[in-house]
């Protein structure tokens, strides 16, 4: 069975506040739901994500600002951070760690600017929302093996399908090179190709 990571909730003080900061970020708001003076539930969701952050009065016991570790996944992490500051958080410098693994608690090994030759998953800022609430983004450009499932695919927007029709229409062109014939087949070669290259397999030969 199938479980998906759908929500985490976020412990908040100020529940407009964090909805005006999340706002500005460009994540969308989902649900502003109060059913009483003491109960409301606001449910956002960043751009092309597949979960959502919940937050609000008396959704969580845990204390404002206590959250950490939230981790986003961008492709490009100098322009999301470009993106952020415009946004209005203040986003820290991009660094990686020393270990060359994940990153350490706190700011502990940390080594400024990003992952040696921009390594896949190697590259991380942090920024934190109005209560304090730590959020880290992590560049990967390229899945490992295994990591997706290799019969779909997604894309969080009209410009990464865009992207990856041009790589693999570029690829698509080197094989016909190779075989010295056009393929009829393309729209199939593509599809393989767009799969193979979100799931970390093999390409179509």
């Amino acid at each position: 069975m199938d479980m998906k990571l759908e929500v985490v909730v976020v412990p908040v003080s100020d529940v407009d506040r964090a909805k005006d900061f999340y706002t500005g970020l460009g994540w969308r708001l989902d649900a502003d739901v109060p059913t009483g003076e003491d109960f409301r539930v606001v449910q956002m969701t960043p751009p092309g994500s597949p979960a959502s952050v919940i937050f609000g009065t008396s959704v969580t016991e845990q204390a404002p600002g206590s959250a950490r570790g939230l981790h986003l996944i961008v492709d490009d992490i100098e322009t999301a951070r470009e993106e952020l500051r415009k946004g209005g958080a203040d986003p820290g410098e991009v660094f990686h760690d020393s270990g060359g693994v994940f990153h350490h608690a706190g700011t502990d090994a940390r080594v400024p600017g990003p992952a040696p030759e921009r390594g896949s998953y190697g590259s991380f800022l942090s920024f934190s929302d109005p209560d304090g609430n730590g959020w880290l983004l992590q560049e990967i450009t390229t899945r490992l093996p295994g990591r997706l499932d290799p019969a779909t695919t997604a894309f969080s927007s009209a410009d990464d399908l865009a992207s990856a029709l041009r790589r693999a229409a570029a690829a698509h062109g080197e094989h016909e090179a190779r075989t010295g014939a056009e393929d009829p087949d393309w729209p199939d070669w593509y599809a393989r190709y767009m799969v193979s290259e979100q799931a970390g397999t093999e390409p179509p030969v």
